[in-house]
């Protein structure tokens, strides 16, 4: 299939490792024109490496704090530039920390209300002239699983990337019209660091090892494995390419089938 990306300018952020990365990869497979940008300019430096390694391209790298606005405002325009324009947003942050409700005062749920919920909303206002200006664009919100079930000891992911998946389906209503099509891609157990440091709190709080985690997990998971990053961002990809033309507004769980619900 053809995807359409020949030429489209995406810009991907918290793209120096991970799902990110992953992801920012298979849009330049793809023949786009990639920006990725993170706060770790030797992981982005690293990540550039990758990607022309694996796919011949060079791509557009930024530094991005998504808490800081004027970060935010220079990545679009420097994704813009280097593109000629910004045809599909990949908005993504790293994950708050873990933890319940006692465990965080007022100056954590701000922390993780700027990073994952206001980096989202801000990188979509900046993006959102280039976007209208050419032929329809596509926005893609990396998000959770637990958009569609709480997961213990993450209420903070919890909480906000629920706001993502609400202010997705409020923009794909309010976009409609400029023919920007915004839906939210959620992982599940897909191996990156960030899983890895997980099962590693989880396996710490009750005296397992990670690998027990491991398996404890696998039994709610009916592939009976974790997800590779380069599975997540096939589905990344094409929900937020040009051969994309009527899904919008809705929440892809890339997930193995772990969650059950309807």
């Amino acid at each position: 299939m053809d995807l359409l990306l020949n030429n489209k300018s995406v810009l991907v952020t918290a793209s120096s490792k991970g799902l990110g990365r992953a992801t920012a990869l298979e849009y330049a497979r793809e023949g786009a024109r990639v920006t990725i940008a993170s706060r770790n300019l030797e992981h982005l430096e690293e990540a550039y490496e990758v990607i022309k390694q694996e796919t011949g391209q060079s791509v557009n790298r930024v530094q991005l704090d998504v808490t800081n606005p004027a970060d935010i405002a220079a990545a679009v325009s420097s994704a813009a530039t280097a593109g000629g324009g910004l045809d599909v947003l990949v908005t993504n942050a790293g994950g708050p920390p873990g933890g319940s409700f006692e465990d965080f005062d007022d100056a954590a749920w701000s922390a993780a209300f700027q990073s994952n919920l206001m980096s989202v909303i801000r990188l979509t206002r900046e993006a959102l002239p280039y976007l209208r200006s050419g032929q329809g664009g596509r926005i893609v919100n990396l998000s959770s699983i637990s958009i569609k079930q709480p997961i213990q000891d993450l209420i903070l992911s919890n909480v906000f990337r629920a706001g993502v998946y609400a202010l997705t389906k409020s923009l794909a209503t309010e976009f409609g019209k400029d023919h920007i099509l915004v839906n939210t891609v959620a992982p599940g157990r897909i191996s990156t660091d960030r899983i890895k440091q997980l099962d590693e709190r989880v396996a710490q709080a009750k005296q397992l090892s990670p690998e027990e985690v491991e398996s404890q997990f696998l039994t709610q998971i009916p592939l009976g494995r974790y997800g590779t990053p380069e599975e997540f961002a096939r589905a990344v990809v094409f929900l937020g390419s040009f051969a994309n033309t009527y899904v919008t507004g809705q929440a892809l769980l890339v997930d193995g089938g772990m969650i059950k619900s309807l």
